[in-house]
């Protein structure tokens, strides 16, 4: 345990001093929760709190995108990445420090989006509805941490920050984590076909107290599955292309 944790702190040191991840990570959504919810005029409790619920997913969002995503398709090429697995380290220490460094950043997110959704409206939970949306968003976010890892593995290096912010934006947008339910639901069923989608569903059920909702964590089980399959498959491509 002791190395797993050095290898957390060490990622997470490294990513706090590069600016150019680290400072978009961490503001943009509460930026964009302050920019596009906050102006919006007639913002009732409920509504505020809805939208403080789709921010905190598209936060969540954001760290799985770029920290591993992005963090694995640049660390894979380099130099310190090939002398870690010639090291006799488990693959499950680096993949855990990963984690455990995603977790740091992703909870860092989420406060400064709570932050100023407290300070700027009306939102509010009571203390078993916060531990319940921050619980949620923890395991639904699997599959986007999954994903992740794929287009790690997938992407080239210089081709991974582009394809990752797309991703992130047409995802967040397409699956309803800028808006509330009321305006999501025009889309219907049809827009299961993005994860986003049952993803957003289960985080505003958090914050209602209808949290099990059967088909949103179906989707979200279909989707860990499959995105296991390409991140599965795209490492072990990787190590056959660079280890073979």
């Amino acid at each position: 345990m002791r190395l797993l944790f050095a290898h957390a702190k060490a990622a997470s040191l490294e990513l706090f001093r590069y600016p150019a991840f680290s400072v978009p990570t961490l503001l943009f959504p509460a930026m964009f929760f302050l920019f596009f919810v906050t102006t919006r005029p007639g913002l009732t409790e409920t509504r505020a709190t809805l939208f403080l619920a789709s921010f905190v997913g598209f936060a969540v969002l954001g760290v799985a995108f770029f920290q591993f995503g992005v963090g694995i398709a640049v660390d894979r090429v380099s130099p310190w990445e090939t002398f870690l697995r010639a090291l006799p380290i488990a693959l499950w220490i680096r993949f855990g420090a990963r984690v455990l460094s995603a977790l740091q950043f992703g909870l860092a997110s989420v406060v400064f989006v709570v932050v100023v959704a407290l300070l700027t409206t009306s939102a509010q939970l009571p203390p078993s509805r916060w531990l319940l949306l921050g619980a949620t968003a923890l395991v639904a976010s699997i599959p986007f941490a999954l994903l992740g890892i794929a287009l790690g593995y997938w992407a080239r290096p210089r081709g991974a920050l582009p394809i990752a912010n797309v991703l992130y934006l047409v995802l967040a947008f397409a699956g309803g984590l800028w808006t509330t339910p009321e305006r999501a639901s025009a889309s219907g069923d049809l827009a299961y076909v993005v994860p986003t989608r049952p993803f957003a569903d289960v985080l505003w059920g958090a914050v209602s107290g209808d949290v099990w909702r059967p088909a949103a964590w179906i989707a979200l089980g279909a989707y860990t599955v499959l995105f296991a399959a390409v991140a599965r498959r795209g490492y072990q491509r990787d190590e056959g292309e660079r280890y073979s």
